[in-house]
Protein backbone atom coordinates (compact mmCIF):
# COMPACT_ATOMS: atom_id res chain seq x y z
CA UNK A 1 0.00 0.00 0.00
CA UNK A 2 2.82 2.41 0.89
CA UNK A 3 4.57 1.67 -2.44
CA UNK A 4 1.40 2.56 -4.33
CA UNK A 5 1.10 5.85 -2.44
CA UNK A 6 4.71 6.75 -3.19
CA UNK A 7 4.23 5.82 -6.84
CA UNK A 8 1.09 7.97 -7.08
CA UNK A 9 2.83 10.90 -5.42
CA UNK A 10 5.73 10.68 -7.89
CA UNK A 11 3.28 10.37 -10.78
CA UNK A 12 1.37 13.46 -9.65
CA UNK A 13 4.61 15.46 -9.35
CA UNK A 14 5.74 14.41 -12.83
CA UNK A 15 2.38 15.22 -14.41
CA UNK A 16 2.19 18.57 -12.62
CA UNK A 17 5.65 19.54 -13.79
CA UNK A 18 4.83 18.63 -17.40
CA UNK A 19 1.45 20.34 -17.43
CA UNK A 20 2.70 23.71 -16.21
CA UNK A 21 1.74 26.95 -17.89
CA UNK A 22 3.59 28.15 -20.95
CA UNK A 23 5.59 30.91 -19.26
CA UNK A 24 9.01 31.44 -20.71
CA UNK A 25 12.05 30.93 -18.61
CA UNK A 26 14.23 33.77 -17.45
CA UNK A 27 17.22 34.48 -19.64
CA UNK A 28 20.29 36.17 -18.18
CA UNK A 29 23.52 37.23 -19.83
CA UNK A 30 26.06 37.40 -17.04
CA UNK A 31 29.67 38.50 -17.26
CA UNK A 32 32.46 36.70 -15.49
CA UNK A 33 35.54 38.82 -15.05
CA UNK A 34 38.86 37.05 -15.08
CA UNK A 35 42.21 38.67 -14.55
CA UNK A 36 42.68 39.81 -18.15
CA UNK A 37 39.30 39.53 -19.88
CA UNK A 38 35.54 39.39 -19.48
CA UNK A 39 33.61 36.28 -20.45
CA UNK A 40 29.84 36.22 -20.85
CA UNK A 41 27.53 33.36 -20.01
CA UNK A 42 23.96 32.75 -21.15
CA UNK A 43 21.77 31.35 -18.40
CA UNK A 44 18.35 29.93 -19.23
CA UNK A 45 16.10 28.43 -16.63
CA UNK A 46 14.09 26.40 -19.09
CA UNK A 47 14.55 22.66 -18.54
CA UNK A 48 13.64 21.74 -22.11
CA UNK A 49 16.06 24.05 -23.85
CA UNK A 50 19.31 22.14 -23.32
CA UNK A 51 17.96 18.91 -24.80
CA UNK A 52 16.34 20.75 -27.69
CA UNK A 53 19.54 22.74 -28.29
CA UNK A 54 21.68 19.60 -28.47
CA UNK A 55 19.27 17.97 -30.92
CA UNK A 56 18.49 20.93 -33.18
CA UNK A 57 21.30 23.47 -33.27
CA UNK A 58 23.72 23.69 -36.15
CA UNK A 59 27.44 23.99 -35.36
CA UNK A 60 28.55 27.42 -34.17
CA UNK A 61 30.46 28.05 -37.40
CA UNK A 62 27.36 27.38 -39.55
CA UNK A 63 26.67 31.15 -39.61
CA UNK A 64 28.94 34.09 -38.93
CA UNK A 65 29.03 35.89 -35.61
CA UNK A 66 27.56 38.92 -37.37
CA UNK A 67 24.59 36.82 -38.56
CA UNK A 68 23.79 35.78 -34.99
CA UNK A 69 24.27 39.32 -33.66
CA UNK A 70 21.94 40.84 -36.26
CA UNK A 71 19.16 38.37 -35.49
CA UNK A 72 19.71 38.54 -31.75
CA UNK A 73 19.31 42.33 -31.79
CA UNK A 74 15.99 41.95 -33.58
CA UNK A 75 14.81 39.18 -31.28
CA UNK A 76 15.85 40.99 -28.09
CA UNK A 77 14.11 44.17 -29.21
CA UNK A 78 10.90 42.27 -29.99
CA UNK A 79 11.17 40.23 -26.77
CA UNK A 80 11.64 43.29 -24.57
CA UNK A 81 8.75 45.06 -26.30
CA UNK A 82 6.51 42.09 -25.50
CA UNK A 83 7.61 42.16 -21.85
CA UNK A 84 6.27 45.69 -21.50
CA UNK A 85 3.03 44.90 -23.37
CA UNK A 86 0.36 43.48 -21.05
CA UNK A 87 -1.10 41.36 -23.87
CA UNK A 88 2.01 39.18 -23.80
CA UNK A 89 2.86 39.08 -20.10
CA UNK A 90 1.45 35.57 -19.97
CA UNK A 91 4.62 34.40 -21.72
CA UNK A 92 7.20 37.16 -21.47
CA UNK A 93 8.11 38.09 -17.90
CA UNK A 94 11.58 39.59 -17.83
CA UNK A 95 13.68 41.62 -20.21
CA UNK A 96 16.90 40.43 -21.77
CA UNK A 97 19.83 42.75 -21.16
CA UNK A 98 21.64 42.53 -24.50
CA UNK A 99 23.82 45.49 -25.40
CA UNK A 100 24.56 45.59 -29.16
CA UNK A 101 27.79 47.48 -28.48
CA UNK A 102 29.27 44.67 -26.39
CA UNK A 103 30.98 41.81 -28.19
CA UNK A 104 29.62 38.71 -26.44
CA UNK A 105 31.40 36.22 -28.65
CA UNK A 106 30.06 33.78 -31.20
CA UNK A 107 29.29 31.00 -28.70
CA UNK A 108 26.94 33.13 -26.59
CA UNK A 109 25.30 34.66 -29.65
CA UNK A 110 24.85 31.18 -31.11
CA UNK A 111 23.13 29.90 -27.94
CA UNK A 112 20.95 32.99 -27.62
CA UNK A 113 19.92 32.73 -31.28
CA UNK A 114 18.93 29.11 -30.77
CA UNK A 115 17.06 29.96 -27.58
CA UNK A 116 14.88 32.26 -29.66
CA UNK A 117 14.48 29.47 -32.22
CA UNK A 118 13.48 27.11 -29.41
CA UNK A 119 10.80 29.52 -28.20
CA UNK A 120 9.39 29.93 -31.69
CA UNK A 121 9.72 26.37 -32.99
CA UNK A 122 9.36 24.14 -29.93
CA UNK A 123 7.14 26.28 -27.72
CA UNK A 124 5.32 27.77 -30.73
CA UNK A 125 5.39 31.31 -29.34
CA UNK A 126 6.11 34.01 -31.92
CA UNK A 127 8.66 36.59 -30.93
CA UNK A 128 9.06 38.25 -34.32
CA UNK A 129 6.03 38.63 -36.58
CA UNK A 130 5.40 35.46 -38.63
CA UNK A 131 7.43 35.29 -41.81
CA UNK A 132 10.08 37.78 -40.68
CA UNK A 133 12.51 35.47 -38.86
CA UNK A 134 15.55 33.74 -40.27
CA UNK A 135 14.75 31.20 -42.96
CA UNK A 136 16.26 27.79 -43.62
CA UNK A 137 17.70 27.49 -40.11
CA UNK A 138 16.52 23.91 -39.71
Amino acid sequence: MKKIQIFLLILIIVVASCAGNKKLAKVNIRNQETSDSIEYELITFDPGFETWYLKNSKPTWYHSGEYYEIWNRQYVTAWNAKVSDSRYNRYFESTIEYDPVIHYGIELNHRLFYYFQYVEKALKINILPPGTGPHAVF
